[in-house]
């Protein structure tokens, strides 16, 4: 990327997380945390990574079944975040935006709770 886009992509980044926290009201998009935004160089689409807050370390990664609404939340709002965004933002070209789970920061969690028991199960 560069260094244009890498600026693009943490605006895009910033923008729709204060837009999915403040302004969609789809219960279905709860507890996400956006972890990176790609954005193509003509500006035609974004990729927008996010994680599930909600889950535990027993639990993680998590299931399909708990990711399929967020999804499908996600999707829904997209075009609405999209026109959101393009009113804040100062672009000439507002890219099309998809949603893409990222699950590094459950896999994250569940690596330190093992590490954490390995310690653990030394000191006893």
């Amino acid at each position: 990327m560069t260094r244009r886009t890498e600026r693009i992509a943490e605006q895009l980044r910033g923008e729709i997380a204060r837009i999915l926290r403040e302004d969609v009201a789809d219960p279905r998009v709860q507890l996400v945390t956006l972890t990176r935004v790609d954005v193509a160089p003509d500006l035609s689409h974004a990729l927008v990574y996010w994680s599930h807050l909600n889950a535990t370390p027993e639990r993680s990664p998590a299931s399909e079944e708990e990711l399929l609404p967020l999804e499908e939340g996600l999707a829904s709002a997209a075009p609405f975040v999209r026109r959101q965004a393009a009113h804040h933002l100062d672009l000439r070209r507002m890219p099309e935006l998809r949603f893409r789970h990222d699950p590094s920061l459950e896999l994250g969690t569940r690596t330190l709770s093992l590490l954490r028991q390995l310690s653990d199960d030394e000191k006893a």
